[in-house]
């Protein structure tokens, strides 16, 4: 299980500064670090950010 990196759990931080972030967003920084979409969602989980607008089940 891949863990999230400091620069992720970072970049996560600041795009959700009402603790809230979109499903797109949140894939699309799983695209620019190159790891799965699950690494954000646990990065999210650990900052008690969530997640809305989900498409695909993702997260």
């Amino acid at each position: 299980m891949e863990e999230p990196s400091s620069e992720i759990m970072k970049a996560v931080r600041e795009a959700a500064p009402g603790g809230k972030m979109t499903c797109t967003l949140a894939r699309k920084l799983a695209a620019d670090f190159g790891v799965p979409p699950r690494v954000i969602g646990r990065a999210c989980d650990r900052q008690d950010i969530k997640i809305h607008s989900c498409e695909l089940g993702c997260f």
